[in-house]
């Protein structure tokens, strides 16, 4: 693993966004994995502004996120759809038919997994996945336990996880409990990862990551086992290495 540090959050995001960038221009038709939460919003006000200023295209790129919460409509301000769009999609030359999130109002959520998965593989696989870490090591909506050899699956929400995402929310009982997320397995067949850490409250987490065993105890170990990651991380997050 690669670990590259940042003096804050603002520059640990445009280092990130400044290597997508340079991904990007690599391939244009770049598989792009991301991710949602606070951790990422610095990165794709970077990549929105490097579009404005100077031209970077997203017309031949293809994402795919991580994970959407079961029960929650599109158009929700609450879900991942919403989120996606309002800090990245619409600023950028994107077709939203080449954009991808589970769909968590599927009518079979089983069948709705089985999909994405598929669609994942039908278009030759994540070239670069940007990952964030939970308190717990979550990674996409994995929680401690989930099989290492997981595919995109229904996963119930730790009680770790529901009160941290509450700050999105009203209240408590307004989180749902329940999401469709990328697999384990489908996460580490990502070609490229980039991990970003940043802020006190996931000091214990990086540090469990850098210093701590692989098990499914603490999913995202297993990322000790993958060929090309990087994680970027700030100082508060370093706090502890």
């Amino acid at each position: 693993m690669k670990l590259i540090k940042a003096e804050n959050y603002e520059t640990m995001s445009k280092e990130v966004a400044r290597q997508v960038i340079s991904r990007i221009k690599e391939n244009p038709k770049l598989n792009l994995g991301l991710a949602t939460g606070s951790t990422p919003i610095g990165l794709y006000k970077n990549l929105i502004e490097d579009h404005r200023e100077n031209g970077t295209s997203y017309k031949q790129i293809h994402t795919f996120n991580l994970d959407e919460y079961i029960g929650i409509p599109r158009k929700d301000p609450n879900s991942y759809h919403y989120f996606m769009r309002k800090n990245l999609f619409d600023h950028i030359d994107i077709a939203l038919d080449q954009t991808h999130i589970p769909n968590g109002t599927a009518n079979g959520l089983e069948a709705e997994c089985q999909s994405y998965e598929s669609m994942i593989k039908e278009q030759g696989g994540i070239d670069l996945q940007i990952l964030g870490i939970g308190q717990n090591g979550h990674i996409g909506f994995n929680e401690p336990g989930t099989p290492f050899d997981s595919r995109t699956h229904v996963i119930k929400l730790a009680e770790s996880t529901i009160k941290a995402n509450s700050r999105f929310f009203d209240s408590l009982d307004d989180v749902p409990t329940r999401a469709i997320t990328m697999g384990i397995a489908s996460i580490m067949e990502s070609k490229e990862i980039f991990l970003l850490i940043s802020g006190a409250s996931k000091a214990e987490a990086l540090a469990r990551l850098m210093n701590g065993e692989v098990s499914e105890d603490f999913p995202a170990s297993v990322l000790k086992n993958h060929q090309n990651i990087t994680i970027f991380a700030d100082e508060e997050a370093l706090k502890l290495l």
